[in-house]
């Protein structure tokens, strides 16, 4: 195969429109939703701040820019395994060291959409990934899996997004074996469109957060709070899910895009 006639054949079809990119991120700003932890057991991100530096006036008279205040698993993100006390020590594990190109891949849409309509508390189990692979095809070592619920059209509400009430928030996501079952198939990593990878009432799990338990201690990845995942094939589309090179980071808010056919 000639590489580089390839990639110029990509170039054009994204020049003619025929390669389409989706926008999979949210608005990052005050009113991103954020996740909710118990005062007892955690200290909470602090709320998205967006500061004016100058705006064509005094403080710079042509040009406009802002300082930015947000913690790292703000919006749509990415974690990185040093997110996770089960992924802490790998040194190719933060958003620093991890190989540029483990962040492109092919990736797999589980539509789940009518499921976490009718259960908010929908699980994704093995036999629904098993069913999911006899219809579309393998799910490949390399590749990105995500969990399509339409989750993200409650976005624009922090309260319709983390739906919680007295008994915790209730959020679709993977059971336990669902991620083990995926690890085992050597995917890139994990996504979700809510809140964060994992199942609302993820936390009385064994393991507890198994999305991040497992993924993290396999050095895989996690994207969260992705949208537009209904505008994805099942197969087909590349997803690009690059975090800033942030230091020593444990994740990023990302700008993540799919490149799709033209259908």
């Amino acid at each position: 195969m000639d590489t580089q006639k390839l990639l110029g054949e990509v170039a054009g079809q994204l020049l003619s429109g025929d390669i389409k990119v989706v926008d999979l991120t949210a608005p990052l700003g005050p009113n991103t939703p954020l996740i909710k932890l118990p005062p007892e057991l955690a200290v909470d991100t602090p709320k998205v701040e967006i500061h004016e530096i100058s705006k064509y006036d005094k403080n710079g008279p042509w040009w406009a820019w802002n300082w930015l205040k947000l913690g790292e698993h703000s919006g749509t993100h990415f974690d990185a395994p040093q997110h996770w006390i089960t992924g802490k020590d790998y040194p190719d594990g933060a958003t620093d060291t991890i190989p540029a190109q483990n962040f492109i891949g092919p990736v797999n849409v589980i539509d789940c959409s009518k499921e976490a309509a009718a259960d908010h508390d929908f699980l994704l189990t093995v036999d629904h990934i098993k069913a999911w692979e006899a219809k579309h095809g393998a799910i490949n070592p390399g590749e990105w899996v995500v969990m399509r619920t339409d989750w993200y059209k409650r976005n624009g509400s922090e309260a319709e997004f983390l739906n919680a009430n007295e008994t915790g928030p209730h959020t679709p996501g993977p059971t336990a074996e669902a991620i083990q079952f995926l690890i085992s198939k050597d995917i890139k990593g994990w996504g979700s469109e809510t809140i964060g990878t994992d199942a609302g009432k993820a936390g009385g799990m064994e393991p507890p957060f198994p999305a991040h338990t497992l993924m993290h201690k396999a050095n895989r990845y996690g994207l969260a709070s992705l949208c537009n995942l209904d505008q994805l094939p099942p197969k087909g589309a590349i997803l690009i899910a690059a975090p800033l090179k942030i230091e020593r980071g444990t994740g990023s808010p990302i700008r993540a895009l799919a490149l799709v056919p033209r259908g």
